[in-house]
């Protein structure tokens, strides 16, 4: 029995059948599925029957080699910044399980086709399920992103897992001016995969990271074809979609621009040459003239974490406000055009009596905010309720965030477009 044998394994009832792929450790075997997931198996009271020999050569791989990145001083320079996630992850053979890796060099040996595009460094904050992502790793993920800048870096990738990523591309474009692109990318399917778009997605990123739009994006498949990555502004993107490769959407606009894969070239959007918040403190798209390097960096990275999101539905008691008003701040996800049950009037006045900003966004997927229309509304706006104009909801908490923690006057700041979240009007874009 060697790797690359077809073979079938019987172990506690449960049977696999598959390529053997070398394994790092005598106690387990590794096995690769038909459907392209591998799985580790551990060796005692295994059955294990050889279908075929030698179907394909598999090398041993040397677990201890190490490669080298090559520095070329004709090619700009790229940090790589690790938070987590599948993005640049290998698959561990003593186990079978996908494993994330961190350095530069880890991140060439499983993406090697980034070779050769730009010279890179490598940076770990952390180690997490982006569901465990918390506002505090923000900040240090801002303070390195920052360092990086500070030292020559001319674009960012960060790596990072799909299910959170649209609130840390928020929370950085909040907190960070910078001069060159911060572009977040993710997997959605795993590097054991066939059909894992971890490859295509760091490639489409770091020719994003090159190019002259100063600002924090993200870059995901446009679609599910292995063609284009969209290129999406970090205050205006949502992920709408579990599993699919292009589960990541631009809401209210269309993508500032994509990255033709094979080409490997960078275009945007020409009805981007105008921008849509102009009173934004940066101008950063590469139509407003700005090139990397024309401004400065800034960070504000206080952020102020004790926000909480309430989303309103039919039949939801007030008395949910009642744990949200301990917070020194609350955004509402209400219906329509931003609003929620008479009953809970009283109580969110009361809130806002006692000086805690209330701001309603939408729970719908397009549109703005407004509470002069209706009843309702007209008595939330009286109840001191601030309209979140078309912010995402999702946003709109991270901007409260940094609003309370950087701002005199909460109202003003949450009304104002800071980093391209709120759009001048709602337009058809699709």
């Amino acid at each position: 029995m060697n790797a690359g044998d077809r073979v079938r394994v019987e172990r506690a009832g449960q049977t696999y059948e598959g390529v053997l792929l070398p394994s790092t450790t005598p106690e387990h075997l590794v096995v690769k599925l038909e459907g392209g997931y591998n799985v580790g198996i551990d060796r005692s009271d295994a059955d294990v029957d050889v279908l075929e020999s030698d179907v394909y050569d598999v090398e041993d791989g040397d677990a201890e080699a190490e490669s080298e990145v090559e520095f070329d001083e004709d090619l700009p320079t790229i940090s790589l910044i690790s938070t987590g996630g599948t993005i640049a992850s290998t698959v561990d053979y003593r186990t079978g399980a996908v494993t994330a890796q961190f350095d530069a060099e880890d991140v060439l040996r499983a993406v090697p086709d980034l070779a050769g595009l730009a010279n890179y460094r490598g940076r770990v904050v952390a180690n997490i399920l982006s569901e465990n992502m918390t506002p505090d790793v923000w900040q240090e993920l801002a303070g390195v992103v920052a360092e990086e800048i500070e030292q020559g870096a001319d674009g960012v990738v960060v790596m990072h897992g799909t299910d959170t990523m649209q609130f840390t591309a928020s929370a950085l474009a909040f907190m960070l001016d910078t001069p060159v692109p911060i572009v977040f990318t993710g997997s959605q399917r795993s590097a054991d995969r066939p059909s894992s778009d971890n490859v295509m997605n760091a490639v489409c990123a770091v020719e994003a990271a090159k190019s002259d739009c100063a600002e924090v994006l993200v870059c995901m498949h446009e679609d599910e074809s292995d063609e284009d990555c969209a290129l999406h502004r970090g205050t205006r993107v949502r992920k709408n979609h579990t599993s699919r490769r292009d589960a990541f959407e631009t809401v209210g606009r269309k993508p500032l621009g994509r990255v033709d894969y094979d080409e490997r070239a960078v275009t945007f959007r020409r009805e981007h040459a105008e921008r849509d918040d102009s009173e934004a403190r940066r101008a950063s798209e590469t139509s407003s003239g700005e090139q990397p390097g024309d401004a400065e960096l800034a960070v504000s990275d206080d952020l102020n974490p004790d926000v909480a999101l309430v989303k309103f539905t039919p039949g939801t008691d007030e008395a949910v406000l009642d744990l949200a008003a301990e917070k020194d701040g609350i955004v509402i996800e209400g219906t329509g055009l931003g609003h929620v049950h008479s009953d809970w009037i009283d109580r969110i006045d009361e809130i806002t009596d006692a000086g805690t900003p209330v701001v309603m966004t939408s729970q719908c997927l397009d549109g703005r905010v407004c509470d002069r229309v209706y009843d309702t509304g007209r008595d939330l706006l009286d109840a001191g309720v601030i309209e979140g104009e078309d912010v995402l909801p999702g946003t709109a908490k991270v901007k409260l965030m940094w609003a309370l923690a950087n701002s005199q006057n909460i109202a003003e700041t949450m009304r104002t477009p800071i980093a391209g979240e709120i759009t001048d009007r709602s337009v058809p874009w699709k």
